[in-house]
């Protein structure tokens, strides 16, 4: 049926009568891998002693992902294992079909999966322009729904990998190169591309440094200068117009620029999106990703702040508070005991202990009062929904209020003290 570079695909019969596809990794490819990327590696290398301005780019790096991603991509053990995962997380999309992977007949060369019987997208809406509009709108709420909820998203999203199946569902293929993004970098990319749609380079700077890696060279106010142009141009844009890989290509050249270390899934997902945009105008220029992102903002909002999630970053909360609490007296005492001994030669500082204990017990109240603060935000916001969500949040209020209390009282008994 198709031939690649790393596999063929035919059809076939099972013993049981299922018509199947199996996909067949080529016999060479791994030994032709090994051979090569320790040309790029050393080209790489290379080119940076040459061009120490390319440094910036990393591009050793960029050969370990690559590598990193064909030696996926040739186990097609892996494959079958991430199809799984798509079906799990794409279960409720009611819009679209994963074929099931045939795991039993399933190796580390050969792939067997449900045979799907349906057409390019790209060749069924030649044959149903009056579906362009719907087919469209599907694929580009696909990608939303891949990126900002699941996390999990399809890498290839070009016409020969997405069918449209006899009764007008969509249908993904070729799961070889995916990305994953997990919690954090999805709101922080979501926060970014909101900040730039509606033109504010300085909260832009802010979402790019928590999505990207920042060094200690990397200064927040050149950044947020050098991203204005971008910011704004993008603002300047019709929301029909504005392409989310082309932008996001622009920001991580900036980025580039600032010794920001993108993450790899960031720039495979910069691909997806080219991929998915120029479908999308294929299929109906009419339709934008960015539109319906600014549409649904208040759905993914309010899917942040399920009572699941509330509670997961409550205990990631509660443990960094915990760690800082236990810490955080001796690290004052130890820093305060360095300074007098350092900077103020000799002399010594008979307070230096008392004011450690002292800014140790401000710290316990400091943290104390986050947490009664972060428990009132997310009990006051559980408390406006139904069920047992209204019941948690009337909790967590009650807790907030006597943690709120009871810092006040403690600072109130301290100024009485002193």
């Amino acid at each position: 049926m198709a031939a690649a570079t790393i596999a063929q695909v035919h059809t076939a019969e099972l013993r049981d009568g299922r018509h199947v596809i199996v996909k067949v990794r080529r016999p060479d490819v791994e030994s032709r891998v090994a051979a090569d990327i320790p040309t790029l590696a050393h080209l790489a290398d290379w080119l940076e002693r040459l061009q120490p301005t390319l440094r910036r780019l990393d591009l050793p790096g960029m050969v370990r992902e690559f590598h990193e991603s064909l030696t996926r991509e040739m186990d097609l053990r892996l494959e079958a294992h991430t199809i799984e995962r798509f079906r799990a997380s794409l279960v409720d999309t009611p819009e679209l079909w994963i074929p099931e992977p045939i795991t039993e007949f399933s190796t580390r060369g050969v792939l067997v999966e449900e045979f799907s019987r349906g057409e390019r997208i790209d060749n069924y809406a030649d044959a149903h322009p009056e579906s362009r509009h719907h087919l469209a709108r599907a694929v580009a709420m696909l990608a939303m729904h891949q990126v900002f909820e699941t996390g999990l998203f399809h890498a290839d999203p070009h016409p020969g990998n997405l069918y449209v199946l006899p009764d007008g569902r969509l249908c993904l293929h070729d799961f070889g190169m995916i990305g994953e993004l997990d919690e954090r970098l999805r709101t922080a990319l979501g926060e970014l591309l909101e900040a730039t749609v509606g033109g504010d380079a300085s909260a832009a700077a802010d979402a790019y440094i928590e999505m990207g890696m920042a060094g200690v060279d990397v200064y927040r106010d050149a950044l947020a200068a050098d991203l204005k142009p971008v910011v704004r141009k993008v603002h300047e844009q019709p929301l029909a117009e504005i392409s989310i890989g082309a932008t996001l290509e622009a920001l991580l050249k900036v980025g580039g620029q600032h010794r920001l270390r993108n993450p790899g899934e960031i720039l495979l997902l910069t691909r997806g999106f080219l991929i998915t945009e120029a479908l999308l105008k294929r299929l109906d220029p009419t339709v934008s990703i960015v539109a319906l992102f600014e549409e649904e903002i208040p759905r993914l909002a309010a899917s942040r702040v399920t009572g699941r999630r509330l509670l997961a970053r409550g205990k990631r909360v509660a443990r960094d508070l915990e760690r800082l609490v236990a810490a955080a007296p001796h690290d004052v005492q130890l820093t305060l005991s360095r300074f007098a001994q350092g900077e103020l030669g000799r002399v010594r500082v008979p307070d230096l202990e008392t004011a450690a204990a002292a800014a140790g017990r401000d710290i316990e109240r400091l943290t104390g009062g986050v947490t009664s603060a972060a428990l009132l935000i997310a009990g006051a916001l559980l408390a406006t929904t139904s069920g047992w969500h209204r019941v948690l949040g009337d909790a967590l209020l009650a807790v907030g209020i006597v943690g709120t209390i009871a810092v006040a009282v403690g600072a109130l008994l301290k100024r009485r003290v002193h």
